[in-house]
């Protein structure tokens, strides 16, 4: 079974974050610019919460007025769920579905080092389960010789 490692090999190192004392505006311009869905905020260099278009979307379908200058601290969801690179796919997918995430911070030494999102880690289930299959039928077609 793939780990978090896997995912974070085939991802870029850079990871984007945003200040939790940033405006909704700032961290919304960043994941259009960089096209990512969410951003992991940060306070003093620890992360504190996590922000995502999701949580832009259900306070602009509640609010009367969007308020541009709304602090990104006033957003985020918190507390921060993470996972560390050595754990499994599955590991990952019960946290997403019991906790009702889209992206996990990944964690290695009290240091944040990635972020992983649902679709990292279906794409990847889905790699495992094509490469099994692969291997299945080169199996059966080399013993059916």
């Amino acid at each position: 079974m793939a780990s978090v490692r896997n995912i974070l090999e085939q991802k870029t190192s850079e990871i984007w974050t945003v200040e939790a004392s940033a405006t909704i505006k700032e961290a919304l311009q960043l994941m259009d610019q960089k096209n990512i869905g969410a951003v992991p905020v940060m306070e003093k260099g620890e992360i504190v919460g996590i922000f995502s278009e999701r949580d832009f979307s259900r306070y602009a379908a509640r609010a009367a007025d969007l308020n541009a200058g709304l602090l990104v601290r006033d957003l985020m969801v918190h507390p921060v769920f993470f996972v560390d690179p050595d754990q499994t796919l599955d590991d990952c997918m019960n946290v997403m579905t019991a906790k009702k995430l889209r992206h996990l911070p990944v964690m290695e030494d009290e240091r944040l080092i990635g972020l992983v999102s649902i679709g990292d880690v279906v794409n990847m289930v889905i790699a495992e389960k094509e490469s099994t299959i692969e291997d299945l039928e080169h199996f059966l077609w080399v013993n059916m010789i």
